[in-house]
């Protein structure tokens, strides 16, 4: 096996940059094979009087390198295959190189590459060193001046900043100049080039001061992104309103690609997006295509202040720029599609894919304390629960003094590059109080555990609180966090039950408890009924919790909680307890009739939206359930479920029925929240009724396909009949590859929905997908449709008795890793819990790891994860 790996970056090793650079500027002459980039920096030391110029570097071609326009010759520096440095310069001075690169054959899609015949960048994390010798880190800021030139056959030349000279050269080339006045890092650099259809808009900021937008697709695509621009100017406003950021250029401009390793990039005023997550028309997207554009549209808009006004001083800081961008858009997203549903879809995600993360041998903190490659840590710890950090610290600060702590984050490191510390400083400073405690939750890894047992006397309420975080890798022991716990009670006829708080003098119906302790006792006054609590509501704490307390209380919140998601959270355990209890061999029929008797009710509950009810409608899934089992066997865990949805289908189909029927479309195609969630609830009533299979239940779903006017309906009627199989479903699949086959990302989904199929051959399906014409692992949208949907949501086939799943998933990372390693990696997490699973399954997982890791040429972010996944 092998066990040499390289030294890992450190946290606790961080120094200042040596050399600071204050501006660069950067010329480039655009060849697919033979780019020739011209580099002038001016640096100026920072530090240590006689530390060396260190530069980085990867895969360039040096031409000259020229230092105060004198020529250096080779025995002036010495050059590895990643740096490049100069023992002596001066305290101020000018560099010169001359390097050449090849983007046509840069497949890892990182510094400057081609897709589509057009030149495109991606530098987050480590990307710039590709394009040119540079201290490539967050804190170092500096001012760009960019120009390129390149044949007119490349009609558009974008890159940061403001367009300041335009022209042409001869009759075959021509030039563009771009200036960008913000000083950034280098992985906020951004070059596009090619034939590209731009669509123009503008928006008049709060100050009156216009903005022109401008959106570039592929050739034919333009019409498709009216919706992103849309999101972007009610982005814009809500930023204003919510924050009081306006932007800061005249110009803000996204361009769409094919093929891009992450969803999108928030380059200094050219954003640069996959294009799954920029265009959309009602026949080619789904409503979940929509939700994600509105979504990352803003996400990647807000980064003009939380990430590029104010970047991160090194990359163990990344949860700074990120953790407060997501819980920005989600915040956006809540606003614009409904808070109680947009929680609920935030938290399930968390569960997901945070909770295991947390849970297993890849456990770590939101900030990070060491890698081997940053590109590893753009996980959902960093990202999700980093959002949830900042919810959280909201909840403990109140929202007037969180828009007063921002507004002082703003104005103080704006042109910064900060630090977790920094930004709380901001909240310190406003509230006066100690946040260490929420410090301790960007330093420490694993999802706190919560235990509420309430003891009612007849007058008051004492919940008896304790909290407890299981180790994690290199966290053995683990200190009490603070937990802001949102609280309210129901009588058990489901009413309001009014209580006094501690220290409160009049009753309340909620209050939010902090809890500090490892064990915490808070009593509740004035409680004149037996109470059922509703704890954690709206998912206040990223915490797992558990109520001591009878199922019973359990359904009256399912029915008469006023609090959204703690309806759904218990339809949610009640379902999830169900399912395992028959998964673990002593199945309650009578409490899954009941279950399914109380979803009846909830459906016909006029009070809540349609959104809701369909989410209702979906117990947890096989993965979320196969965190809970010990160990977890996903073949039970499916029979058990699809038992539950069955027999919620047979007892609640006249309801599935007229439910379908009563939400047909009508009128043309919108994406608006309340649309969106008619056509969720008709879709999740279609897949229930599905589940009982019948004849008619077969007819219904041809029907629907048949009569699908969009994207949603269609794919909602394809999952019924791939739920029902059978011929129907074979030829439904072949006809919609027909229909669609010159579509890229609706090829996409036709990938990922039969890659999901629970047919005893799936494995052997996806296999034979593989050698599909339009299979293309370089293309990390397609390969994420194919392998990806079959780890992640095809529980049974993945992880089949004879490790064939598993020796499938070890072939594709170790074939990807040859030339795209950060898409290789990510590949890598579902053979990463192995430990969860029955112990025939888990040998079979660490096996193919053990494999992995042995492999000749290795790259060291596959070498990172396969390592910590095997690890004791």
């Amino acid at each position: 096996m092998k066990t040499e790996i390289p030294v890992p970056v450190r946290l606790a090793d961080y120094r200042p940059p040596a050399f600071l650079v204050d501006d660069i500027a950067l010329e480039f002459k655009l060849s697919p094979q033979a780019t020739e980039v011209r580099a002038r920096l001016n640096l100026r030391r920072n530090g240590d009087p006689g530390a060396p110029l260190v530069l980085d570097g990867k895969q360039l071609t040096t031409r000259s390198v020229s230092l105060d326009g004198r020529a250096l010759g080779d025995g002036d520096f010495t050059r590895t295959d990643e740096t490049l440095t100069i023992p002596e310069v001066p305290d101020r001075f000018t560099l010169e190189t001359v390097v050449e690169i090849d983007p046509e054959s840069n497949k890892a899609l990182e510094g400057l590459y081609m897709s589509g015949g057009r030149f495109y960048t991606q530098c987050e994390a480590e990307g710039f060193r590709r394009i040119t010798w540079f201290p490539d880190r967050p804190d170092v800021l500096s001012r760009y001046r960019v120009r390129i030139e390149a044949p007119r056959t490349y009609g558009h030349l974008l890159s940061n900043g403001n367009l300041i000279e335009q022209g042409e050269l001869d009759g075959e080339t021509h030039f563009a100049v771009w200036e960008d006045p913000f000083p950034k890092p280098s992985y906020l650099f951004a070059l596009v080039a090619g034939n590209l259809d731009m669509v123009a808009d503008h928006f008049i900021t709060a100050s009156n001061r216009r903005v022109d937008l401008r959106l570039y697709t592929d050739p034919g695509q333009g019409p498709r992104v009216a919706y992103a621009m849309d999101a972007l100017k009610r982005s814009m406003k809500w930023d204003e309103d919510a924050y009081g950021r306006e932007y800061d250029l005249d110009l803000f401009m996204i361009v769409a690609v094919r093929d891009f390793n992450m969803g999108a990039m928030e380059n200094k005023g050219l954003n640069i997006f996959n294009a799954s997550l920029l265009l959309a028309d009602p026949a080619t997207a789904t409503d979940l295509d929509y939700e994600r554009i509105e979504s990352v549209v803003a996400h990647e808009y807000f980064h003009n202040w939380t990430g590029n006004r104010i970047t991160c001083r090194d990359w163990f800081q990344l949860c700074v720029k990120e953790g407060l961008t997501v819980f920005r858009d989600q915040s956006f997203s809540a606003d614009q599609r409904g808070a109680a549903v947009q929680r609920i879809k935030d938290v399930r995600a968390l569960r997901a894919r945070q909770f295991p993360e947390d849970a297993g041998p890849l456990a770590h903190p939101a900030r990070p304390e060491q890698y081997l490659k940053i590109d590893n840590f753009y996980t959902a710890t960093v990202y999700e629960k980093g959002a949830e950090i900042c919810r959280l610290l909201k909840t403990i600060v109140g929202e007037d003094d969180y828009r007063h702590a921002t507004d002082r984050y703003f104005e103080r490191f704006d042109g910064q590059a900060v630090t977790v510390e920094d930004w709380l400083s901001a909240f310190e400073d406003v509230t006066g109080r100690d946040l260490s405690g929420v410090l301790a939750w960007y330093r420490q890894a694993g999802t706190p555990e919560v235990r509420i047992v309430p003891d009612w006397d007849g007058e008051s309420v004492t919940l008896r609180i304790a909290q407890d975080t299981a180790p994690t890798p290199g966290q053995a022991e683990k200190r009490p966090l603070p937990v802001p716990v949102r609280l309210g009670l129901l009588d058990e006829e489901g009413r309001v039950l009014p209580f006094t708080a501690p220290g409160g003098k009049a009753p309340v119906t909620e209050t939010t408890l902090l809890i500090e302790d490892a064990e915490q006792e808070i009593r509740l006054e004035g409680v004149t009924a037996r109470p059922v609590l509703s704890a954690l509501r709206g998912f206040s704490a990223p915490v797992v919790l558990t109520v001591v307390e009878p199922d019973e209380h359990r359904f009256i919140r399912l029915a008469d909680d006023p609090d959204l998601f703690n309806r759904f959270e218990a339809g949610q355990a009640l379902a999830r307890d169900l399912i395992l209890a028959r998964a673990e061999g002593a199945p309650d029929e009578a409490g899954e009739a009941r279950y399914a008797d109380a979803l009846g009710r909830a459906l016909e509950d006029q009070r809540a939206e349609p959104a809701f009810k369909a989410l209702l409608l979906s117990p947890p899934s096989e993965q979320d359930l196969a965190q809970v089992m010990r160990p977890a066997d996903p073949a039970a865990i499916r029979d058990a479920r699809e038992t539950l949805r069955r027999t919620a289908a047979v007892r609640l189909r006249p309801l599935l029925e007229r439910l379908h029927d009563d939400l047909a479309p009508q009128g043309d195609f919108s994406p608006d929240a309340e649309s969106a969630g008619r056509r969720a609830l008709r879709n999740a009533a279609l897949d229930l009724l599905a589940t009982a299979g019948t004849p008619a239940d077969a007819a219904r779903a041809r029907a629907h396909v048949g009569a699908a006017a969009d994207m949603t309906q269609a794919l909602g009627g394809l999952s019924a009949l791939m739920t029902i199989g059978g011929p129907d479903y074979d030829s439904a699949v072949a006809a919609f590859y027909e229909r669609w086959k010159t579509e890229p990302l609706v090829i996409d989904k036709w990938f990922a929905l039969q890659a999901r199929s629970p047919a005893p051959d799936a494995l052997d399906k996806v296999k034979a997908l593989t050698g599909h014409p339009d299979f293309d692992r370089r293309t990390p949208n397609r390969l994420r449709a194919l392998i990806g949907a079959f780890t992640q949501f095809n529980a049974v086939a993945f992880h089949a008795v004879d490790g064939s799943g598993y020796r499938f998933l070890a072939d594709e990372i170790l074939t990807v890793d040859g030339f795209n390693p950060q898409i290789a990696a990510r590949l890598l997490e579902p053979l990463g819990g192995w430990r969860r699973y029955k112990p025939e399954l888990g040998a079979l997982m660490r096996a193919e790891l053990e494999r992995i890791l042995a492999h000749p040429g290795l790259s060291r972010n596959v070498a990172e994860l396969a390592g910590k996944a095997l690890a004791d």
